[in-house]
């Protein structure tokens, strides 16, 4: 594995960054852009590598290319997915919907089109860090991120009473806003950071139609016009998740969330 050595510690105050990208040139200017804005960076060259790094330096976020070799973006994102639901940022110099809409299915969180300036790549690094209860810095300038809650950590096993007041409850779903536990008739189920959040918004204004823009801006934090496809996606994914019929989609509009019946 071709782990870069970094000049600063990873420490709780400093989430650790893999940056896995075959480009040398791109791996050592991304790498030191963000060590400079006080990101500890390991890196890795290829997607085996990046698997091996996944396991060994166990970093908090991990930014991945599409287009590696031995293993692409996409079946390392998808590895990854099964066996952690840590942050995910795909990089990629396409743009074609196809790989966007691919990336985004494997399970990643969010993605940035290269080329990029490294401030707008700071900025949804620790929009997705945000997430898992980072709270970031100002963007303005490097300088360190603030300590991130535990990431990736197993949720606890014992379901939460349904009458706790912390509980939403909608037709066998629960959803326990204070540990982040969601069951579906009793089974705990794993969501990433985003899909928690998207879930969140949704259970909030059950009935409510939710715009894709604002959903973007709740969860992704994105105060312009994003890709939609994002939002899209990840109720894709959502739904296979808490079932699909849970999410109606209103065309032209967005989607809602079924009222209990």
């Amino acid at each position: 594995m071709t782990a870069a050595a970094t000049p600063t510690a990873a420490t709780p105050a400093h989430p650790r960054i893999l940056l896995v990208e075959d480009d040398e040139v791109i791996r050592e200017a991304t790498r030191m852009a963000l060590e400079r804005y006080g990101f500890p960076v390991s890196t890795a060259a290829d997607g085996l590598e990046g698997l091996e790094a996944f396991h060994t330096v166990r970093p908090d976020l991990i930014l991945l290319d599409v287009m590696l070799p031995l293993l692409d973006g996409v079946g390392l994102c998808r590895r990854i997915r099964e066996e952690s639901q840590l942050p995910i940022l795909m990089m990629s110099a396409r743009t074609d919907p196809v790989d966007v809409v691919s990336g985004l299915e494997a399970g990643a969180d969010d993605y940035v089109v290269k080329p990029f300036e490294s401030a707008v790549l700071v900025a949804r690094i620790r929009t997705v860090l945000r997430r898992v209860r980072v709270v970031p810095a100002a963007v303005d300038s490097p300088t360190a991120v603030d300590s991130p809650a535990a990431i990736g950590s197993p949720l606890p096993a014992e379901p939460t009473p349904a009458h706790s007041p912390t509980v939403r409850s909608f037709d066998g779903m629960q959803v326990d806003t204070d540990s982040m536990e969601v069951r579906v008739h009793g089974r705990l189920v794993p969501l990433t950071p985003t899909e928690l959040r998207l879930l969140l918004e949704f259970t909030a204004a059950p009935g409510i139609v939710l715009e894709r823009s604002t959903l973007l801006e709740r969860v992704w934090d994105y105060e312009w016009g994003a890709d939609t496809r994002v939002v899209d996606v990840h109720v894709q994914r959502l739904r296979a998740k808490i079932g699909a019929g849970r999410i109606e989609t209103v065309r032209g509009f967005g989607y809602k969330l079924r009222r209990p019946s």
